[in-house]
């Protein structure tokens, strides 16, 4: 064909023709395969690949559709999709426009319920030391569930009943649907954040499966973990097991047992108190009589009805004790006297005095020193004689060794 004569399209002419051909040729279609690379876009949709083990296809799922979905898809999953062939035109590629999004069996969910499961288990979140203990008698209890459903009246009604003072402090959030499990969540922090609540009780009533998945999912099992405040799980029904089950400090069956393991019985604790109270009076009236035969015993003993006799055997041992003690202190008084006698009878034996009285003398040194020695006079010196009675003054005119 000569130049001139060329269709020459444009990017967006062939990209638009090849649109149209596409979506006119498919009629709207079911399609299965695995999710992945999901991504949730801050505007609500959805974006992700279906994959088999040959191929794989863009999907697109706009927020009007995903809000209705039960579950939020993960990647991994095994899904049936029912959508539209579409060409994103910008990108030049061939995608489907979901509209509805179906888990393709029970057994998908349950093998990503068992894999959440063994991840938060490795992790600890379900272990009996971290379980918190339920306040006795609450004041007041948070309950994070859906304002519309019989859950909440359920709960309202049995709580009241079995303890009327209690406050309940209602977060309305929605209980499936994607969205639900971080709504849910934030309202467990919201009621951590708040601190005025002694208990939080979390749940729904009954549903499928899918119904009930939002409780499944990582995001509120993480919050109840962290929960300062305790937290009851009160899911479905009794045969009914979620991860917020396994997470929370305590799980009931049904939300009427949540409220029912909440609070105390009025009734119970009012013949409780009764019951206590006719104990103790027993108690006392027991006492009262032991204090009263121990007070007859009293009045009835010798020592009471003898006291004169008694008074007079301890004054008279008194006495004894008193002579006693006399005697005691005039012995040791006569021995020490006697001690000191001899001692100053020793004293005196050996005083100076007496030995001069017997024709002893002692001599001194003009110093005053007491000569022991004929070595320490010289030839001339002067000494003084001491005597019994007077001193002579004398000078040395030999020394005889």
């Amino acid at each position: 064909m000569p130049d001139d004569k060329r269709i020459i399209l444009s990017v967006s002419q062939l990209t638009g023709e090849i649109k149209r051909v596409l979506e006119n040729s498919f009629p709207r279609l079911w399609v299965q395969g695995e999710v992945s690379n999901l991504t949730v876009h801050g505007s609500g949709h959805l974006y992700f690949s279906l994959k088999d083990a040959g191929s794989q296809v863009r999907c697109v799922m706009f927020r009007n559709y995903a809000k209705d979905m039960m579950l939020m898809p993960q990647d991994g999953m095994q899904v049936v999709v029912q959508g539209d062939v579409t060409v994103f035109d910008r990108a030049g590629q061939y995608q489907l426009s979901v509209q509805q999004l179906q888990v393709a069996g029970y057994g998908e969910l349950a093998q990503a319920f068992e894999r959440l499961k063994k991840k938060l288990a490795e992790e600890g979140l379900f272990d009996q030391e971290f379980k918190k203990e339920l306040p006795a008698y609450p004041q007041r209890i948070g309950i994070v569930t859906s304002p519309t459903g019989a859950a909440i009246r359920d709960m309202v009604k049995v709580a009241r009943r079995r303890w009327p003072g209690i406050e309940l402090i209602l977060c309305p959030v929605p209980v499936q649907g994607i969205g639900a499990a971080e709504k849910v969540a934030r309202a467990v922090d919201d009621l951590n954040e708040y601190g005025k609540v002694d208990l939080i009780i979390v749940g729904r009533g009954g549903g499928s499966a899918e119904d009930l998945w939002a409780f499944n999912e990582e995001i509120l099992a993480r919050a109840i973990f962290k929960s300062h405040i305790p937290v009851i799980s009160a899911v479905g029904h009794e045969v009914d097991f979620t991860i917020s089950d396994l997470v929370a400090d305590l799980r009931a069956p049904t939300p009427s047992a949540a409220a029912e393991l909440a609070v105390p019985d009025i009734r119970e604790v009012r013949s409780d108190l009764i019951d206590s109270a006719r104990r103790i009076a027993s108690s006392m009236n027991d006492l009262l009589d032991e204090a009263g035969a121990r007070l007859t015993s009293i009045q009835r003993s010798y020592g009471l009805n003898r006291l004169q006799d008694m008074l007079s055997q301890k004054s008279q041992q008194l006495d004894w004790a008193g002579t006693s003690l006399n005697n005691r202190i005039n012995d040791r008084a006569r021995s020490y006297t006697n001690r000191l006698q001899g001692q100053a009878i020793a004293l005196k034996a050996l005083d100076p005095k007496n030995t001069l009285r017997r024709g002893y003398s002692i001599c001194r040194s003009p110093e005053g020193r007491v000569i022991v020695s004929s070595k320490m006079l010289d030839k001339g010196k002067l000494i003084t004689a001491e005597f019994h009675t007077g001193k002579a003054q004398m000078t040395v005119e030999e020394t005889i060794s």
